[in-house]
């Protein structure tokens, strides 16, 4: 097989459905183009002889059957949907990958011992909807109903309807969760730069990040910028600088893998000549262990509400997700592992600081994953992009452990 023009050609097909005229993808969840992509998937694994299902809210399996085992089953795959004038290899690579690499072992050893299956998951983004993991989470019996049931789009189109144009709908009952999956194995881009940064093709991830989000309010006192002396202001900005500068000073202490960010700010009244009365803040903080995360956050939650004392300030703090850290299996990992050693890869152990559809099915099944570099760093934009020797790599080692897990 001509991996490079495979890869090339799949990847040029699969992101013509979606294309944004502004460049870039926009792929969401139960649009025309969503449709259109997961029937283009279903062809495709129909081609290579694999049979194919919808499940009742919209993900795709495509499946070959284990001529020993079965009932014992392989899979891999991601999500087909994109964020907003996003680029073409979140989410969309990670199907390519899967069905390539099943494709090639087929064609080149035959029937599995265990079954290979495919999934191109619903919805992984919350792009459109104010819902997130659609897809994996209906995977696993854990979407519910009424967190979806009246929610809309940004045009106003409901959720309910959105689906049922496209002709799925909600599962009928409660179903009980497949036990014939032995091992899960997601291909994803990195999203961040550190593979590049290293000379490295391949991660191979042990764990993802656990994340807490935060609202943040304080609330000082708007005044005269020309009347107000400096001792008599309650100045709500200067009260944020001090939260982010010490914050940002404790998490480089503390070191990787922590990550503190202060995304979104919007002062009050935000105008030259008015002593900012209210900041409206953002805080994103991730770790790896679950214990130094919560310790962390608890310790900046309590600085916070100090400096806003000592400022004579009032504040509220919400934390809107405590998601906690998902470790990877650890057989699975080392399969991996041993699949980059095998084709000579260049590769490193380590963690993702972003989420996935595998921290969703990591609790229920034997999951790990594969990074491939992003040039940059850069994803969730039209500039995302990764070397084609780099896809080559990635499916190159997803194949060898999909081999050793379903042919062995």
């Amino acid at each position: 097989m001509d991996w490079f023009k495979t890869i090339q050609e799949n990847v040029d097909w699969l992101s013509s459905i979606g294309s944004d005229p502004t460049g870039g993808m926009t792929r969401l969840l139960y649009t025309d183009s969503w449709l259109e992509a997961q029937n283009a998937v279903k062809t495709k694994l129909e081609e290579i002889g694999m049979t194919t299902r919808f499940d009742e809210i919209g993900n795709l399996f495509g499946r070959l059957e284990g001529s020993t085992y079965p009932d014992e089953t392989i899979m891999s795959g991601s999500h087909i949907d994109t964020v907003v004038n996003g680029g073409n290899l979140d989410g969309q690579f990670g199907i390519i990958a899967a069905y390539l690499a099943m494709g090639y072992l087929k064609e080149t050893y035959g029937q599995p011992l265990r079954s290979l299956e495919v999934i191109s998951m619903a919805e992984e983004e919350g792009s459109r909807f104010p819902t997130v993991f659609w897809g994996s989470k209906n995977f696993m019996n854990e979407a519910k109903k009424e967190d979806v049931i009246d929610i809309a789009d940004f045009n106003g189109i409901k959720f309910v309807d959105a689906m049922r144009q496209c002709g799925f709908d909600f599962k009928a009952g409660e179903q009980k969760r497949r036990e014939d999956i032995k091992a899960f194995v997601e291909l994803h881009i990195e999203q961040g730069n550190v593979l590049e940064n290293e000379g490295l093709q391949i991660g191979v991830v042990n764990s993802i990040a656990g994340q807490k989000r935060y609202t943040v309010i304080l609330k000082g006192q708007a005044n005269h910028a020309g009347t107000t002396p400096m001792g008599y202001r309650k100045d709500a900005v200067y009260a944020f600088s001090r939260i982010c500068c010490e914050g940002i000073e404790k998490a480089k202490k503390v070191g990787d893998p922590l990550v503190l960010t202060f995304g979104k700010v919007e002062p009050k009244p935000n105008t030259v000549n008015v002593v900012p009365g209210e900041v409206l803040f953002t805080i994103d903080c991730r770790h790896t262990d679950g214990n130094l995360l919560h310790g962390f956050t608890g310790e900046l939650e309590e600085r916070i509400q100090e400096i806003a004392d000592e400022m004579g300030m009032e504040v509220s703090i919400d934390l809107w997700m405590d998601e906690a850290p998902v470790p990877m299996d650890e057989s699975i990992v080392k399969v991996i592992e041993e699949a980059a050693k095998k084709e000579n890869m260049k590769y490193r152990i380590m963690h993702s600081g972003a989420g996935h559809d595998s921290q969703i099915i990591a609790p229920h099944y034997p999951t790990a994953m594969i990074f491939v570099p992003s040039i940059g760093g850069i994803s969730h934009n039209p500039a995302e992009a990764t070397k084609l020797e780099d896809l080559v790599e990635g499916v190159k080692t997803m194949a060898a452990a999909l081999y050793e897990l379903a042919y062995k």
